[in-house]
């Protein structure tokens, strides 16, 4: 490691170019209780992330097929620890309904996240090849450069899950923009369903920060402490040579490189040293950077920031705000729940550059570049010489909304930076701070005041939030978790001033969100070991329903189950404990119940309700190919043109009985799911999905009698199709 002291003088400039539009021990002899080790309590938390992700605790519940993977670990302050989790369905990976939970090293549940997610169905064999979804994927780019390797995986999209190809398309759009998308085409009609830009644009302007300290290798521009993290040009090499670095000119490169790691570092150092976070990515590294677009922009894309020139032409865009910005992009990027696809999602992921510009500008307290909540405000954007957004007050730069209800579904998403970037103000520096810092205005039906707690707490606070984001990220989820943040990591007093800030931007209250109180309100978490269990007719099994105490004092839980299927019986003994206590659940399955598998709920409650599912597997779980090995009462074929065809593939055959048992055979090359529903009245509902997929589906459903058809739908192939039914 070489760390140099470098003497860059490169004057302050003035800009005319556009941050908004593209911005982006040993043992004791003594009775005494020992303290937790650090390694034990790490282990009792994350067995108990693990046990509630299983379990399906509460907005975790997840289908017989599907799983949730735990994917991250982050260590918080006071004993607590952030675990992430990805969904899979039948290997696969899941975009959306992602999760995240919180938990202490005495091993409590402190809260779970999870974006929604419905109940997974779907084929896992694409009939559109990969060849052909890359070339659909890169015609969504005016000039595609390349594509990464086409990946199978389960987009959740409108409450629908969607067999999909993934790629990351790099290259040019119309408007000659760069630009990198994950694209997700539909593997079964070859449309694009989803393509998210990854491109979170930037301008902003490179001046001098005077004598700075950076770290670098002793003949080239790459950092020996943090991983992945060097500067050069566009070739993606980094610049070589020694110190001192630099000429100080205002367009050499090599002096941007200089202004580039200086503010990088600086964003790394503190969020190591106020915050306790392990650098921009959480594991001590960060992308690398790149000097020289020819273009008035810098953006992050997802593998490297890129910096280009004012538009004058007389500097380069590397000031602390906006390195820092472009960089925060990173952190929100590889937080739970990377950076979402909604309008709302992409104005949250701008106004964190901006907050974590303005926390590196507070750090590095460079007098060269006085810290301040505005962006860019050396930038001289249309001569005016003035900012191109106030954290304090958004709307001085283009009337763009202070309040969280002047949001529209098509706010731009700079502009849709300012009610985040307007909370974080107040947050930390309140309403009238004073001591030259400028008054900001309350949103109509706020408190009258709001009183500051400090920009490193309000940091660390929203850092602890960011470590509970999902995919489905907004206002009302950031509430929610920068409450919990706070109270987690300071207490109340901090709490009631996070509420404070956001009602005084009109984000109101939520559902479940936390009790900012001095005294905790009394709560419990839930978990099944096992989770689930496989079940003969005639037999039964058990499983033990932990309990444990998450807030407050200890209260009476009353458990209960429901959705067992008939035949099976759920009880437990006790039926009702004080939360931190056990019982033990009994699966009771009746001789002729039906072979299938059932998701079965089982509700705690107390002063509040929370649920866990165990999925309960009766007989042998069916496989394809079980068609051959089961006698049925009847037998038919379904051809297209028969019974209700549909032209994508649907056939019907509708049946009036108690108990079903259903096995389509289908021609080979085929992929389908076999569906029995049940008119309920006014329309058809699904009750029962057969779950694989090939050639051949079991299904296997008892409920009461009524009217009910079966429906498959054909995803490829054609041909008969012969289904067979047994009804005891």
């Amino acid at each position: 490691m070489h760390r140099t002291r470098l003497t860059a003088a490169v004057a302050a400039m003035a800009l005319s170019a556009s941050l908004a539009g593209a911005l982006t021990g040993t043992a004791s002899a003594t009775p005494r209780q020992q303290p937790v080790p650090p390694q034990h309590g790490k282990s009792l938390a994350l067995a108990a992330a693990d046990r509630a992700a299983d379990s399906g605790l509460d907005a975790l519940r997840h289908g017989a097929d599907e799983e949730l993977v735990r994917t991250s670990v982050t260590p918080w302050a006071n004993g607590l620890y952030f675990a992430g989790y990805q969904r899979t369905y039948r290997g696969l990976p899941v975009v959306g309904g992602d999760a995240v939970v919180l938990t202490d090293s005495t091993g409590k549940v402190r809260n779970v996240a999870a974006a929604p997610a419905p109940v997974i169905r779907t084929g896992t064999r694409a009939t559109v090849s990969a060849a052909a979804a890359t070339a659909t994927a890169r015609k969504q780019l005016a000039r595609a450069e390349s594509a990464t390797k086409p990946e199978l995986t389960v987009l959740l999209k409108d409450g629908k899950a969607l067999l999909t190809w993934h790629t990351r398309v790099s290259g040019r759009t119309a408007k000659n923009a760069p630009s990198v998308l994950d694209t997700y085409v539909d593997a079964r009609t070859g449309a694009v369903a989803r393509a998210t830009e990854k491109v979170s644009h930037a301008d902003g302007r490179g001046y001098h920060n005077g004598n700075v300290t950076i770290d670098t290798a002793a003949s080239s521009m790459t950092d020996p402490n943090r991983s992945g993290f060097r500067c050069g040009g566009q070739n993606g090499s980094a610049y070589t040579g020694s110190s001192p670095w630099g000429n100080g000119g205002a367009n050499d490169l090599v002096t941007a490189c200089v202004d580039i790691m200086y503010a990088a570092q600086r964003e790394s150092d503190m969020l190591k040293q106020w915050f306790g976070y392990n650098g921009i990515n959480g594991q001590g590294g960060m992308v690398p950077a790149r000097a020289g677009l020819t273009e008035v922009n810098a953006y992050y894309d997802g593998s490297k920031t890129t910096y280009g020139r004012n538009q004058n032409g007389t500097n380069q865009l590397t000031g602390i705000d906006v390195v820092a910005h472009e960089y925060g992009h990173e952190i929100f990027d590889k937080t739970p729940g990377s950076a979402g696809n909604s309008n709302e999602n992409g104005g949250l992921n701008e106004s964190t550059g901006d907050i974590f510009g303005a926390l590196t500008e507070h750090f590095a307290n460079n007098p060269n570049d006085t810290p301040d909540y505005t962006v860019g405000e050396k930038l001289n954007f249309l001569g005016d010489n003035k900012p191109i957004r106030y954290m304090y007050n958004p709307s001085l730069h283009n009337n763009d909304p202070n309040c969280y209800n002047q949001l529209t579904s098509n706010t731009e998403v700079h502009a849709a930076a300012g009610p985040q970037n307007h909370w974080f103000y107040l947050l930390a520096e309140g309403s009238n701070p004073g001591g030259g810092k400028p008054a900001s205005p309350i949103c109509s039906g706020g408190p009258s005041s709001v009183t500051g707690i400090g920009i490193q707490k309000a940091g660390k606070i929203f850092m602890g939030a960011l470590l509970s984001k999902t995919s489905s990220w907004n206002h009302l989820a950031a509430r929610k978790a920068t409450l919990a943040s706070a109270k987690n990591t300071y207490g109340s007093t901090e709490c009631l001033a996070v509420k404070a800030a956001w009602d005084a931007i009109r984000v109101p209250a939520q559902s479940g969100e936390t009790d900012c109180g001095g005294t905790q309100n009394p709560d419990f978490s839930l978990a099944l070991n096992p989770a689930s269990g496989s079940v003969q007719p005639g037999a039964s099994a058990t499983s033990t329903v932990s309990t444990t105490t998450t807030g407050g004092s200890a209260q009476t839980v009353q458990l209960s189950a429901s959705g067992a299927p008939s035949g099976v019986t759920v009880s437990f003994s006790p039926s009702s404990v004080t939360s931190g206590n056990s019982s033990t659940m009994t699966v009771a399955v009746a001789a002729g119940t039906a072979n299938g598998t059932y998701p079965v709920t089982v509700k705690g409650t107390g002063s509040t309700e929370h649920t866990v599912t165990y999925t309960l597997t009766v007989g042998s779980t069916p496989q394809p190919g079980g068609c051959e090995d089961t006698e049925y009462t009847y037998q038919g074929t379904l051809s297209p043109g028969q019974a209700q065809a549909q032209p994508n593939g649907s056939y019907y055959y509708s049946a009036t009985s108690g108990s079903h048992v259903g096995c389509l055979r289908g021609p080979a090359g085929t992929d389908f799911d076999l569906y029995l529903q049940k008119w309920n009245g006014s329309g058809w509902a699904d009750v029962a999905v057969s779950g694989s997929e090939g050639a051949d589906e079991d299904i296997t459903y008892t409920g009461t009698a009524g009217y009910y058809r079966y429906v498959v739908h054909a995803y490829s192939g054609s041909g008969s199709y012969t289904l067979g039914l047994s009804a005891p």
